[in-house]
């Protein structure tokens, strides 16, 4: 997981993870990698529009976005 997290962050790719909070509520968002400081990524999160940081252990699943192919 830390090597796809580094590499979308070194390409300044945006990609999707499910992550589960302190609650237990599980969301869908949209980043974008800004740093990683074990335990917990820092991120820019296109959901809440700001920059947020989240605990590696408490995503649960990652991938790249898909990009559509226009015409």
């Amino acid at each position: 997981m830390i090597s796809f997290l580094t590499r979308a962050m070194e390409k300044k790719e945006k990609i999707m993870i499910y992550y589960i909070d302190s609650k237990g509520k599980i969301s869908q968002r949209i980043i974008r990698m800004v740093g990683i400081n074990s335990p917990k990524v820092l991120a820019y999160c296109y959901y809440r529009k700001q920059v947020r940081s989240f605990k590696i252990d408490n995503i649960l699943s990652f991938g790249q976005l898909k990009r559509s192919v226009g015409a």
